[in-house]
């Protein structure tokens, strides 16, 4: 969110934060804690990933719903809708967390027209994050749905490396069945395919994209 706005606008939403740095494993928001009374803004991770969002069902199942990286805002529509949080975020690296009291960001949003479209830009972007996961659930089977998972990782967060591209996310195989809802026996042989098919590489919880336009057909499938 902050590449959203202006250089006065983050100055003047970093002037109302507390900021301390936070260790892997620390949990920053828990699901159904009824406190909205701060929103916090990762401003910069040492190791790449910042935190992940997830949720637990009814039926016990630990759902991952989207990956957060520096610069992002956390805990925004608990605020915006005073209601309990509806998920767990979880710090993954070593961050810079600012902590700001939910009325202060809110009035600020009120006064500053450039932070309130910024927040909803980024809202609409988790929301299509979340449609193209269900609508992929609903439309392909699991190789597809890992190959386009790993197609919008890169596109979101990936870097350029000399065999390719990296996705820029470190994922263990079990958290990658939870993006695309597939239980980690079927991520396995899905990601064997692909690197049969020369379309990535892998290695301890990194993926890297050896032909993009090669994985993009892939998961592109023609009737």
């Amino acid at each position: 969110m902050m590449a959203l706005l202006d250089t006065e606008t983050q100055a003047r939403l970093l002037r109302l934060a507390e900021r301390r740095y936070q260790e892997p494993g620390e949990v920053l928001i828990s699901q159904g804690d009824p406190m909205s009374d701060t929103v916090y803004l990762l401003h910069e991770s040492r190791g790449g990933l910042c935190a992940k969002v997830t949720a637990d069902l009814d039926n016990g199942v630990e759902a991952l719903l989207g990956i957060m990286v520096s610069g992002d805002l956390i805990g925004e529509m608990a605020a915006l809708r005073k209601v309990a949080r509806s998920a767990t975020v979880t710090l993954c690296s070593r961050t810079l967390v600012h902590r700001i009291p939910s009325a202060a960001f809110l009035a600020l949003a009120r006064s500053v027209p450039a932070l309130s479209t910024a927040v909803a830009m980024s809202l609409a972007d988790r929301l299509d994050w979340a449609d193209r996961r269900r609508l992929d659930m609903i439309g392909y089977d699991v190789p597809v749905r890992v190959a386009r998972v790993l197609l919008d990782l890169a596109g979101r967060h990936g870097r350029s490396v000399p065999e390719g591209t990296d996705v820029g996310v470190p994922l263990a195989q079990r958290e990658l069945g939870r993006l695309v809802g597939a239980g980690e026996a079927a991520v396995s042989k899905a990601m064997r395919e692909l690197k049969e098919a020369g379309l990535v590489t892998t290695s301890y919880r990194r993926v890297i994209l050896i032909d993009t336009g090669g994985l993009s057909a892939y998961g592109s499938p023609r009737p």
